[in-house]
């Protein structure tokens, strides 16, 4: 068994729970329209040209450009109009000198024109003729064959998450099955002989599970399938039960509760149970979420989190979701930034990363961090807030006015 708060960095504990797992979820092949929010288990090579023929940025005539240069309002160049490109065909003609066809945007260029004059450069003079009256230069308003993508080149990377731009572009080249990483599945354990399910009466010194519901948010943003095992009591037996049953049919394991010093906080006991190389870590140099266990169980990573719904999401932020992009094999993933302003001195120890939750104001044009203070047990002041300001190891505060990085949740 690990020595109670033999505290390391976050980041140092992440890595010594990252190190000891065997790697990422094996792939799994998913219909593209349905992979939002996937992680790619390999990079995918472009299958074609896109733009796959010359076509019309715009409105107006496919022309020779040679054929326009010099045409100005005033002295305006005039080419007879041979028809019109039809969307979605191939057009039937060949585009001869001092020609113009009428083209839709999107259209395919016909044989020999090399130029879109925009369709308010131009304007009829008689029947089937028009007047240009600006010149187009090769290229202009043209969108060239490969100009998107060229055959052969990486379009998407392994390990990327997939966005809405990013399931449209390889609709576009008719990829519409993929490999992804399997989704990890996270059994959420709620302890306590005093935690209630939500829909229950409370009765004095009883609380409402909030832990399931907020872990459960936090798993499903990132991909993960939150399971959730239900509250069991302070009973070392039921819990062991519960956590054996839930490890085996799932990829992580979090038993929020009972992690910490008191006689009654089995949850260490537990973890170390489960499997070799057992609790790794048994706390953290955090606020909030200094005890907060670190486990693996023959190769599937276990926690202990704070009961504390404050404590329970900050440490989930950190090391529970950088732990399931690493099972899904996600590249890293920046959390969304602001800088601002801090309105109010912060106060902290050195040897300990402080994680202050912010509201962000809009103020004579500045952008403001205003500190939202509250015991790690207050949901709503997570509810109340934007983001949090991160006090680095050791240092002993931050100044009022000082610029700050702003995690937004």
């Amino acid at each position: 068994m690990t020595e109670f708060f033999t505290l390391l960095p976050p980041a140092e504990a992440l890595q010594r729970l990252l190190e000891r797992l065997p790697g990422t979820l094996p792939p799994e092949s998913v219909p593209t329209a349905a992979a939002l929010g996937r992680v790619l288990a390999a990079g995918i090579d472009s299958p074609a040209d896109l733009p796959a023929f010359p076509r019309s940025s715009m409105d107006g005539y496919a022309v020779r450009a040679r054929d326009t240069f010099g045409a100005t309002p005033s002295l305006p160049t005039y080419l007879k109009v041979a028809g019109e490109i039809r969307m979605g065909s191939v057009p039937a003609i060949s585009l001869q000198p001092a020609h113009a066809t009428l083209i839709h945007t999107g259209g395919m260029l016909p044989e020999n024109a090399d130029a879109v004059v925009k369709v308010e450069n131009t304007q009829p003079s008689r029947e089937n003729e028009i007047e240009i009256l600006k010149a187009a230069a090769v290229g202009e308003n043209v969108l060239k064959v490969g100009e998107d993508v060229t055959r052969g080149t990486e379009i998407l990377p392994s390990g990327l998450r997939l966005r809405p731009q990013d399931l449209g572009a390889l609709m576009a080249l008719g990829i519409t099955h993929i490999e992804v990483a399997r989704r990890p599945s996270v059994a959420l354990i709620a302890t306590g002989d005093e935690v209630m399910p939500p829909e229950a009466a409370t009765g004095p010194g009883q609380v409402r599970d909030i832990n399931s519901y907020t872990l459960s948010g936090l798993v499903a943003s990132v991909g993960g399938l939150p399971k959730r095992y239900g509250i069991v009591p302070d009973d070392l037996a039921s819990l062991k039960n519960t956590a054996e049953k839930a490890l085996r049919e799932c990829d992580v394991l979090a038993i929020s509760a009972g992690s910490s010093a008191s006689v009654r906080d089995i949850t260490e006991q537990v973890l170390h149970s489960l499997g070799a190389p057992g609790v790794l870590l048994h706390g953290v140099a955090i606020k909030p979420g200094k005890p907060t266990i670190l486990a693996v169980a023959n190769g599937k990573p276990a926690f202990g989190l704070p009961g504390n719904p404050v404590s329970a999401m900050v440490i989930a932020r950190i090391l529970l979701l950088p732990t399931l992009h690493f099972l899904q094999g996600a590249l890293a993933l920046d959390a969304t930034k602001v800088s601002a302003h801090l309105t109010r001195n912060v106060a902290s120890a050195a040897g300990r990363e402080d994680h202050v939750p912010v509201r962000i104001l809009h103020r004579d044009g500045e952008t403001l961090a205003e500190p939202v203070f509250g015991k790690s047990n207050l949901i709503f002041t997570l509810v109340r807030s934007d983001g949090s300001v991160t006090v680095p190891l050791n240092s002993n505060g931050l100044s009022q006015g000082e610029i700050v990085d702003v995690r937004l949740y």
